[in-house]
């Protein structure tokens, strides 16, 4: 099972910043390629930035974490759906808003 790292993290996923019943995914840093609830648990406990991941350079890559049933997603299978492909739980829409901090 991958491990998602964040502040305060319940069952799932959700953080101390974002913790809505939707919050449940966690992206991949490109840099240390650790799973966070979010960039902002990220810059607070590595000595780095968040470094988005490079969509363009291998479609293949697992780079979103789905906190209930920890199934792993390349970006384009989490564009393709609302709900985790695995479990159906819900994925907060919300988060494509923050695409430029996660992906590039």
């Amino acid at each position: 099972m991958k491990k998602i790292y964040g502040i305060t993290l319940d069952t799932s996923g959700r953080c101390i910043h974002y913790d809505l019943i939707e919050d449940v995914i966690a992206n991949k840093c490109y840099y240390c390629k650790k799973y966070y609830a979010c960039h902002l648990c990220h810059n607070q406990q590595e000595n780095h930035e968040f470094y988005p991941w490079p969509i363009v350079q291998d479609l293949t890559d697992k780079v979103v974490l789905c906190g209930v049933c920890h199934h792993e997603m390349t970006y384009a299978e989490y564009t393709s759906f609302e709900n985790c492909p695995n479990c159906e739980h819900a994925f907060n829409l919300n988060c494509r808003k923050h695409k430029h901090l996660y992906f590039t």
